[in-house]
């Protein structure tokens, strides 16, 4: 069952904005503070209809939910823009997607919950968000969705995740949650920011590679005694010329991830053809605050103009 919100009038929610990768749920620990962000009101464009609490999938008793926020249009077929949230795969939820305000131009936003690291191990998050794109092309037809036309964007942790959609997009394997296995996980652009994206070298995201550090927890145990994990769970081990374009944001000033994180994953990916774009945000920690270059709106206006690019085949300048 969910619930149908019509924003007639504009309604507010609350986003963790271009600082953040997700707000801390009430079953799991509390986020590390170094991916703490100030919440920032969001406004629901008008005439986007936000639909709660859609069950993607199961995992024994437990149904996994994302919410649409979708144009109160008919007609045409809308490209979407699937967020992920970030939270250290042990916090965060899909309750402020920051992605929102795209569907005021024309796209059809998901937002996504998945399983977090201290209820099941990885690949169960990426077995959860191959589920939802699946779902999303399962029921394309009811919700007015191109299932030719998913994009994906996430922060931090979610910025793993969907670099690791966008890699691995074949890997059928982790496609054991959810139905429709004759649907593909493929998706068609990638956005990510300051997302970890090698979990084999020495500079690791998080702090550590101890059993009690994010990755460790994602892992199962300390990475140098599952540096087989680490490898499954690295975006670059998948990089192939086929990828789908990618947008990589990351500060120059990140305590948390490192910024040769995405360095490497925009080198694997240039070194095979892919059409990759990496923007060094100067003066900017594990998020985008005002005071970076480019600014936090210059780099939402590039956001825009990415997926304006490849999942409507418009092809604007992209903003200085």
């Amino acid at each position: 069952m969910h619930r149908t919100i019509q924003a007639t009038t504009v309604a507010t929610v609350l986003l963790l904005g271009l600082t953040c990768p997700g707000q801390a749920h009430a079953q799991v620990p509390k986020e590390a503070p170094a991916e703490k962000a100030k919440a920032q009101p969001l406004t629901i464009p008008a005439g986007v209809r936000v639909e709660r609490d859609l069950e993607y999938a199961r995992v024994g008793d437990t149904p996994l939910h994302l919410d649409l926020y979708r144009p109160d249009t008919a007609g045409d077929l809308l490209p979407v823009v699937v967020w992920v949230h970030g939270g250290g795969w042990v916090s965060g939820s899909k309750a402020n997607p920051m992605a929102v305000p795209l569907s005021g131009q024309g796209y059809i936003v998901a937002s996504v919950d998945y399983r977090l690291s201290g209820v099941a191990k990885f690949p169960a998050q990426i077995e959860d968000c191959r589920a939802a794109i699946r779902w999303l092309r399962a029921n394309a037809t009811a919700y007015n969705i191109d299932p030719k036309r998913i994009g994906v964007w996430g922060a931090s942790a979610g910025g793993h995740l969907v670099a690791l959609l966008g890699t691995a997009g074949d890997e059928t394997q982790w496609d054991a949650v959810g139905g429709s296995p004759e649907q593909s996980a493929r998706v068609q652009a990638v956005c990510d920011y300051y997302g970890p994206a090698n979990f084999l070298v020495e500079n690791m995201p998080g702090g550590g590679k101890g059993p009690e550090s994010p990755v460790g927890r994602l892992l199962g145990g300390p990475v140098d005694e599952r540096k087989e994990e680490a490898r499954r769970a690295s975006p670059v081990t998948y990089v192939s010329r086929d990828d789908p374009p990618f947008l990589i944001f990351h500060g120059d000033k990140d305590p948390t991830v490192p910024m040769e994180q995405s360095e490497m994953l925009q080198a694997a990916l240039k070194n095979v053809g892919v059409d990759v774009t990496f923007v060094r945000v100067k003066d900017a920690g594990h998020g985008f605050r005002p005071g970076c270059d480019p600014s936090p709106e210059q780099i939402r206006a590039h956001v825009a103009a990415f997926f304006d690019k490849h999942l409507k085949g418009n092809r604007p300048d992209v903003p200085k």
